[in-house]
Protein backbone atom coordinates (compact mmCIF):
# COMPACT_ATOMS: atom_id res chain seq x y z
CA UNK A 1 0.00 0.00 0.00
CA UNK A 2 1.00 3.39 -0.77
CA UNK A 3 1.41 6.79 0.91
CA UNK A 4 -1.17 8.76 -1.11
CA UNK A 5 -3.85 10.23 0.61
CA UNK A 6 -7.23 8.39 -0.73
CA UNK A 7 -8.54 11.84 -1.76
CA UNK A 8 -5.70 11.59 -4.49
CA UNK A 9 -7.04 8.87 -6.17
CA UNK A 10 -10.70 10.57 -6.43
CA UNK A 11 -10.15 12.13 -9.63
CA UNK A 12 -8.92 9.30 -11.80
CA UNK A 13 -11.93 6.94 -10.68
CA UNK A 14 -13.97 5.56 -13.63
CA UNK A 15 -14.73 2.84 -12.82
CA UNK A 16 -17.33 1.23 -9.26
CA UNK A 17 -17.03 -2.38 -8.58
CA UNK A 18 -19.36 -3.47 -5.76
CA UNK A 19 -19.98 -6.46 -3.42
CA UNK A 20 -23.57 -6.67 -2.51
CA UNK A 21 -23.96 -8.26 1.45
CA UNK A 22 -22.38 -5.83 3.60
CA UNK A 23 -22.00 -2.88 1.02
CA UNK A 24 -25.01 -2.59 -0.59
CA UNK A 25 -27.40 -4.28 2.36
CA UNK A 26 -26.65 -4.38 6.35
CA UNK A 27 -24.87 -7.86 5.92
CA UNK A 28 -28.49 -9.33 7.67
CA UNK A 29 -30.96 -11.25 6.07
CA UNK A 30 -34.28 -12.80 6.75
CA UNK A 31 -35.03 -16.18 6.53
CA UNK A 32 -38.26 -17.42 5.07
CA UNK A 33 -39.70 -20.30 5.75
CA UNK A 34 -39.83 -21.26 2.36
CA UNK A 35 -35.81 -20.51 2.02
CA UNK A 36 -36.31 -17.13 0.30
CA UNK A 37 -33.44 -14.48 1.91
CA UNK A 38 -34.74 -11.40 1.91
CA UNK A 39 -32.10 -8.28 1.91
CA UNK A 40 -32.58 -4.59 2.62
CA UNK A 41 -31.03 -1.83 0.09
CA UNK A 42 -30.48 1.52 1.01
CA UNK A 43 -32.45 4.20 -1.36
CA UNK A 44 -29.53 6.54 -1.02
CA UNK A 45 -27.09 4.09 -2.52
CA UNK A 46 -29.45 3.42 -4.59
CA UNK A 47 -29.51 6.87 -6.01
CA UNK A 48 -25.82 7.35 -5.89
CA UNK A 49 -25.53 4.15 -8.18
CA UNK A 50 -28.09 5.34 -10.88
CA UNK A 51 -26.85 9.01 -10.91
CA UNK A 52 -23.02 7.05 -11.67
CA UNK A 53 -24.14 5.33 -14.23
CA UNK A 54 -26.22 8.19 -16.00
CA UNK A 55 -22.93 10.42 -15.78
CA UNK A 56 -20.98 8.02 -17.80
CA UNK A 57 -19.36 5.99 -14.60
CA UNK A 58 -18.73 2.10 -15.24
CA UNK A 59 -20.72 0.35 -12.90
CA UNK A 60 -20.13 -3.33 -11.81
CA UNK A 61 -21.40 -5.39 -9.02
CA UNK A 62 -19.82 -8.92 -7.87
CA UNK A 63 -21.18 -11.10 -5.38
CA UNK A 64 -21.06 -14.41 -4.06
CA UNK A 65 -24.87 -14.35 -3.38
CA UNK A 66 -26.83 -15.03 -5.84
CA UNK A 67 -30.64 -13.30 -5.07
CA UNK A 68 -33.21 -12.57 -7.58
CA UNK A 69 -34.48 -9.42 -5.61
CA UNK A 70 -31.44 -8.00 -6.15
CA UNK A 71 -30.61 -8.65 -9.28
CA UNK A 72 -34.10 -7.19 -10.31
CA UNK A 73 -33.08 -4.07 -7.73
CA UNK A 74 -29.46 -3.54 -9.43
CA UNK A 75 -30.95 -4.28 -13.32
CA UNK A 76 -33.95 -1.14 -12.53
CA UNK A 77 -30.86 1.32 -11.49
CA UNK A 78 -29.77 0.80 -15.13
CA UNK A 79 -27.01 -1.26 -14.16
CA UNK A 80 -26.02 -4.07 -16.40
CA UNK A 81 -22.72 -5.72 -15.52
CA UNK A 82 -24.27 -8.35 -12.19
CA UNK A 83 -21.88 -11.34 -11.17
CA UNK A 84 -23.50 -12.98 -9.13
CA UNK A 85 -22.57 -16.09 -7.40
CA UNK A 86 -19.09 -15.18 -7.55
CA UNK A 87 -17.22 -17.66 -5.34
CA UNK A 88 -13.57 -16.33 -6.85
CA UNK A 89 -14.24 -12.74 -7.34
CA UNK A 90 -10.68 -12.18 -9.20
CA UNK A 91 -12.12 -14.30 -12.23
CA UNK A 92 -15.32 -11.60 -12.61
CA UNK A 93 -13.08 -9.13 -11.80
CA UNK A 94 -10.34 -9.78 -14.29
CA UNK A 95 -13.26 -11.01 -17.33
CA UNK A 96 -14.83 -7.64 -17.15
CA UNK A 97 -12.02 -5.22 -17.15
CA UNK A 98 -10.79 -7.54 -19.98
CA UNK A 99 -14.24 -7.05 -21.67
CA UNK A 100 -14.59 -3.24 -21.07
CA UNK A 101 -10.66 -2.04 -21.40
CA UNK A 102 -10.15 -1.22 -18.23
CA UNK A 103 -7.22 0.04 -16.03
CA UNK A 104 -7.57 -1.47 -12.72
CA UNK A 105 -5.42 1.81 -10.77
CA UNK A 106 -9.13 3.52 -12.74
CA UNK A 107 -11.27 1.31 -10.60
CA UNK A 108 -12.89 1.43 -6.85
CA UNK A 109 -14.05 -1.44 -5.24
CA UNK A 110 -15.65 -1.75 -2.01
CA UNK A 111 -15.86 -4.84 -0.29
CA UNK A 112 -16.44 -5.56 3.82
CA UNK A 113 -15.30 -8.93 4.34
CA UNK A 114 -12.23 -11.92 3.43
CA UNK A 115 -13.56 -12.71 -0.03
CA UNK A 116 -12.94 -9.17 -1.12
CA UNK A 117 -9.90 -8.91 0.13
CA UNK A 118 -8.05 -10.24 -3.09
CA UNK A 119 -9.75 -7.94 -5.87
CA UNK A 120 -9.17 -5.02 -3.39
CA UNK A 121 -5.34 -5.19 -3.69
CA UNK A 122 -6.06 -5.18 -7.36
CA UNK A 123 -7.58 -1.91 -7.82
CA UNK A 124 -6.40 2.20 -7.59
CA UNK A 125 -9.12 2.51 -4.30
CA UNK A 126 -9.77 -0.19 -2.12
CA UNK A 127 -12.68 0.98 0.11
CA UNK A 128 -14.93 -0.57 2.75
CA UNK A 129 -17.93 0.38 4.81
CA UNK A 130 -17.55 1.57 8.91
CA UNK A 131 -18.37 -1.97 9.79
CA UNK A 132 -15.89 -4.27 7.60
CA UNK A 133 -14.55 -6.81 8.89
CA UNK A 134 -10.69 -5.85 10.36
CA UNK A 135 -8.57 -7.69 7.45
CA UNK A 136 -10.70 -5.72 4.90
CA UNK A 137 -9.99 -2.35 7.10
CA UNK A 138 -6.31 -2.85 6.77
CA UNK A 139 -5.95 -3.08 2.77
CA UNK A 140 -8.70 -0.09 2.45
CA UNK A 141 -7.58 3.07 1.64
CA UNK A 142 -10.69 4.37 2.44
CA UNK A 143 -12.86 3.33 5.23
CA UNK A 144 -16.10 5.16 4.96
CA UNK A 145 -18.19 6.96 7.79
CA UNK A 146 -21.15 5.10 6.84
CA UNK A 147 -21.79 1.45 7.60
CA UNK A 148 -22.88 -1.08 4.81
CA UNK A 149 -26.54 -1.00 4.05
CA UNK A 150 -26.38 2.38 5.52
CA UNK A 151 -25.06 4.70 2.87
CA UNK A 152 -21.84 3.62 2.56
CA UNK A 153 -21.73 3.58 -1.50
CA UNK A 154 -23.55 6.99 -1.76
CA UNK A 155 -20.53 8.38 0.80
CA UNK A 156 -17.90 7.33 -1.59
CA UNK A 157 -19.78 7.84 -5.30
CA UNK A 158 -20.22 11.77 -4.22
CA UNK A 159 -17.53 12.26 -3.20
CA UNK A 160 -15.67 10.88 -6.40
CA UNK A 161 -18.90 12.84 -8.31
CA UNK A 162 -17.72 16.19 -6.69
CA UNK A 163 -14.47 16.03 -7.34
CA UNK A 164 -14.64 15.41 -11.01
CA UNK A 165 -17.24 17.94 -11.23
CA UNK A 166 -20.62 15.74 -11.96
CA UNK A 167 -22.51 15.44 -8.40
CA UNK A 168 -26.27 16.36 -9.55
CA UNK A 169 -26.97 17.04 -6.04
CA UNK A 170 -25.68 20.65 -5.55
CA UNK A 171 -28.68 22.28 -6.60
CA UNK A 172 -28.53 26.52 -6.16
CA UNK A 173 -31.51 27.15 -7.67
CA UNK A 174 -33.70 29.91 -6.46
CA UNK A 175 -37.58 29.36 -5.52
CA UNK A 176 -39.83 32.17 -6.15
Amino acid sequence: MDDKSYKEYLAEITTFIFDVDGVLTDGTVTVMTNGDMLRRMNIKDGYALKTAKDAGFNICIISGGSNLGVQKRLEGLGITDIYLGAHQKVNQFHEYLSHNNIDPKHVLYMGDDIPDIPVMRLVGLPCCPQDAAIEVKAVSKYISHKGGGKGAARDIIEQIMKVQGNWNGNFDAKYD
